[in-house]
């Protein structure tokens, strides 16, 4: 089926910032490069600064922004800003509307960086990429903002207060995807005692109930992030669906039709898999999720178990009105 599709996460910033001849228009280099996107219908994709806890942090996600910024001037037949103009048009462009976004707040402050440096760095990346799509405060392991989804015990520190205050007012949605259930707490919480505006989504989050696994969403959070107006983007890696059946896919995205169906949507999580040390984890995605093109089959197969306007939301309508809103 050839709806448009959103997807909110992929990793080809970090992949062409760190890959000795990294080309996004390969498709033997990374699942999510333009062509597979261009066959998948892919219309609007959320092009992640991702860096690690290191002191080159900072460093790593300006480079990313900047390249952010090359491919929209660079590139434009291929892409375009993912903005409030290019949700009116619902999809009929040619080019991909693409947006970024910042997985772990290292991005802006490494351990050692001042609170003015900090601030000068989350403008800049705001100001040179032009909008945020979400910001992830941690990645697995813990930072000096809290605590990732592979901690235990270490939920919001006082920097991830700050950075959620700095936040507020900006229309930048916070990310639970690489959370603790202590920092995703701490998060809600926060917003909550103080009347943030912030709104509160899963980029690329399964379900814990379908498959127990710390990356994945408990449903006390996921419906707390439904109940919020938020969007949940189901991840397509082989180690957060299921390692051993494919099909899990399907149960994920039909589950989280129960939970909300103005809220599903798709976070593939597309990155550069060939340097990944941890060789049990390859392949990292089933041959029926395994690049951007797969999405027609993928909704194709849900067919017969959804209607019609649910295969459309989740597509693409759910994150095209979720922002259409955030930016009205």
């Amino acid at each position: 089926m050839k709806y448009p599709i959103a997807d909110m996460h992929c990793d080809l910033m970090s992949f062409m910032a760190k890959i000795p001849g990294a080309d996004p228009f390969d498709p033997a280099q990374i699942a999510c490069a333009f062509p597979l996107m261009k066959a998948g219908n892919v219309k609007m994709q959320v092009l992640a600064i991702y860096t690690e806890v290191k002191q080159d942090s900072m460093e790593m996600a300006r480079k990313q922004a900047l390249i952010f910024s090359d491919l929209l001037r660079k590139e434009q037949d291929t892409v375009t800003g993912f903005d409030a103009e290019y949700i009116e048009k619902r999809g009929t462009e040619e080019a991909i509307g693409v947006i970024s976004s910042v997985e772990n707040a290292a991005g802006f402050g490494h351990e050692h960086a001042s609170w003015e440096e900090i601030y000068s760095q989350f403008d800049f990346i705001v100001e040179t990429v032009g909008q945020l799509a979400y910001i992830s405060l941690t990645h697995h392991t813990e930072n000096r903002f809290g605590g990732g989804n592979y901690t235990e015990g270490i939920g919001l520190k006082d920097d991830g207060k700050k950075i959620l205050d700095y936040m507020a007012g900006k229309r930048i949605p916070i990310d639970l995807s690489h959370t603790s259930d202590l920092l995703a707490e701490g998060i809600l919480t926060h917003i909550d005692q103080n009347r943030l505006e912030i709104p509160v989504i899963a980029s690329h989050s399964n379900f814990r109930t379908i498959w127990d696994h710390k990356r994945n969403l408990s449903d006390e959070f996921a419906q707390e992030i439904v109940r919020r107006g938020g969007i949940i983007g189901v991840n397509f890696l082989r180690n957060f669906l299921d390692p051993e059946v494919p099909e899990r896919l399907y149960e994920h995205l039909r589950y989280g039709q129960t939970l909300g169906e103005d809220a599903i949507c798709f976070g593939a999580d597309f990155f550069y898999t060939k340097d990944f040390p941890d060789k049990s984890r390859h392949p990292f995605y089933f041959p029926l999720a395994e690049n951007s093109g797969k999405y027609p089959d993928i909704l194709g197969h849900l067919n017969a178990s959804l209607s019609e306007a649910q295969l459309r939301n989740m597509a693409f309508e759910n994150v095209f009105n979720f922002y259409q809103k955030l930016w009205s």
